[in-house]
């Protein structure tokens, strides 16, 4: 239990939707095209909870040429591949059903990704007009930018807000903006990555409502 909270931020891929899997399969495929092979702790080390965007100069800098359409290509294959098979993270569906404290998603992910994504599940409606995009400010996670503005579009003190993650970035992101974390390590981040300062690591999202409660 944590004192004190006026808004719940949650991370998108991996910690309401699991698309982490399905992120590090396109990555891998892509960037084998490319000639960059790479493992999949090596893809989660480098690249989970980042934006598509922000790949870019990594790959580029690897590769020694540009890649002017990775964003646009990167996302067109997730979401194709999300058709064939995307769910809500295991819990994630009776967790929010039990938290009653306001809400609102705060992603690397594009927006039409996150409508993709958020609909095929069936959480869009669960937080329509209140899902923000790295898209929307100047740096993505782990700087603190987006945390930050969902908070002021949400009107709640950082200080009195609790993030959702599953990446060592938005966890980063999350301690940078001052806000409390609690970091889900029941996907594709290895736990100890997560772990620090005002933050709470966990397995199991239907034990989310019960860290929410305040003292």
């Amino acid at each position: 239990m944590i004192d004190s909270v006026d808004l719940v931020i949650f991370d998108c891929d991996g910690v309401l939707v699991d698309s982490e899997t399905i992120a590090i399969r396109v990555a891998s495929q892509m960037l084998g095209e490319l000639g960059w092979p790479l493992t999949d702790d090596e893809i989660v080390e480098n690249f989970v909870g980042r934006s598509a965007a922000s790949m870019v100069p990594v790959i580029e800098q690897k590769l020694g040429r540009p890649l002017p359409q990775w964003p646009e290509m990167f996302v067109a294959r997730q979401l194709a591949a999300h058709e064939a098979g995307l769910v809500p993270v295991p819990g994630i569906v009776e967790a929010l059903n039990a938290i009653t404290l306001p809400t609102c998603v705060a992603s690397s992910g594009r927006h039409d990704k996150m409508r993709n994504t958020l609909g095929i599940t069936g959480l869009y409606e669960r937080f329509e007009g209140r899902i923000f995009s790295a898209t929307e400010v100047a740096n993505g996670k782990p700087a603190p930018d987006l945390f930050l503005h969902a908070a002021a579009r949400m009107g709640a003190d950082p200080a009195r807000c609790v993030v959702v993650e599953d990446s060592r970035p938005g966890v980063q992101a999350a301690r940078a903006a001052g806000m409390r974390v609690l970091a889900y390590a029941g996907g594709v981040t290895p736990a100890d990555w997560l772990t620090g300062p005002d933050t709470v690591v966990f397995h199991d999202m239907r034990k989310l409502p019960d860290l929410l409660r305040v003292r």
